[in-house]
């Protein structure tokens, strides 16, 4: 989430950093999306279908990586970026969030460009997602919102080939470089989702998306949530249809939790929607974990060829600390273990 770092006594240095970044200014944005909530039925197996073909599992991870320049940043990534690449590596799916890669025209004067390929530098997984392509080419609706700074921050690293790679904006956004309108300045950043096709093993596929939600509490911000709950739900029951998919990232939703930013429910009631709309697992709840109220979250579903499990689920926080004993991030890593089946007839 983008507003933990936006704080007003660094207004002045955000404001210089985005001089030299781009000459485009954020402001709010527009709101938008239908209240449509198609379900994928087909997803589910098929009754009297057993698991009887391949079989095996892997292990995915879900981290912001706190990936924010460090001259508009309360965290250390300068330093804290090539100590998590290497815990990267043990996982056969990362899926990282504030990982950028795309900046405006003037920004290779920073050394923030560099921390997306320091974050890679000791991982070894041989499947990564592409750079940014950048606003124009992934539609992003400059009626509905301002240019922004910075990319999605969306990465995906696999041990796994994968193919058709897409990311989306969401359509619209809240919150720019003055947070004095209560914003969490989302609007900086191209936050959305992206996805690919990833193969088990050969025939048998599966859609791995990674998301960043809009941040914030206020009325705006929780009307932007919901929207992009429905976005994403729409993409799925277009794209995915009828296929397993896992779902993990940053939403920005603290459920069943008496945050300020949860506004009483609602940010239960969004999950809970996500989760119905696609027919979706929660890994957490699926695992009996400790603590349901994590924004970091991952959730998976089963389809009629392959059927998907989650086996165990781990923050391992103790891990991405840096020798002094401080968080990499100030977001928690979260691992699920999956155990996959294919399903014959």
């Amino acid at each position: 989430m983008l507003h933990t770092r936006f704080i007003r006594p660094r207004l002045l240095c955000i404001a210089v950093t985005a001089c030299v970044l781009t000459s485009v200014g954020c402001s709010a944005g527009n709101e938008s999306g239908a209240d449509s909530k198609p379900t994928d039925k087909t997803s589910r197996p098929a009754a009297g279908k057993k698991p009887t073909g391949p079989e095996g599992s892997f292990s995915i991870l879900t981290y912001n990586v706190a990936g924010l320049p460090a001259e508009i940043s309360k965290e250390n990534p300068a330093e804290h970026i090539p100590l998590i690449s290497p815990l990267l590596d043990q996982y056969d799916v990362v899926l990282t969030q504030e990982d950028f890669d795309w900046w405006g025209d003037l920004a290779g004067k920073f050394d923030f460009v560099n921390y997306h390929e320091r974050l890679r530098a000791n991982a070894t997984h041989p499947f990564e997602t592409a750079q940014h392509p950048g606003p124009e080419a992934v539609d992003l609706d400059m009626s509905q919102r301002p240019m922004p700074l910075i990319g999605d921050g969306q990465g995906i690293m696999s041990r796994f080939s994968f193919t058709d790679e897409q990311r989306h904006p969401w359509t619209s956004c809240f919150g720019g470089i003055d947070t004095s309108d209560g914003g969490a300045g989302d609007c900086l950043a191209m936050k959305g989702f992206a996805v690919v096709t990833l193969t088990l093993s050969p025939g048998l596929e599966i859609d791995v998306y990674t998301l960043h939600m809009e941040a914030g509490g206020t009325d705006a911000d929780q009307q932007l949530q919901a929207d992009n709950v429905a976005q994403l739900s729409r993409f799925i029951a277009q794209h995915s249809v009828g296929r397993a998919i896992v779902v993990g990232g940053d939403t920005n939703l603290h459920t069943e939790s008496d945050h300020p930013d949860a506004n009483g429910d609602a940010d239960t009631q969004l999950w809970a929607s996500l989760l119905a709309d696609s027919d979706l697992t929660d890994a957490c709840a699926a695992t009996d974990c400790a603590e349901t109220s994590r924004i970091d979250k991952i959730a998976y579903r089963s389809s009629q060829a392959v059927e998907l499990q989650a086996t165990s689920y781990d923050v391992p926080t103790a891990s991405f600390r840096d020798p002094s004993g401080i968080d990499l991030s100030d977001h928690e890593p979260v691992v699920v273990n999956m155990k996959w089946n294919a399903i014959t007839s």
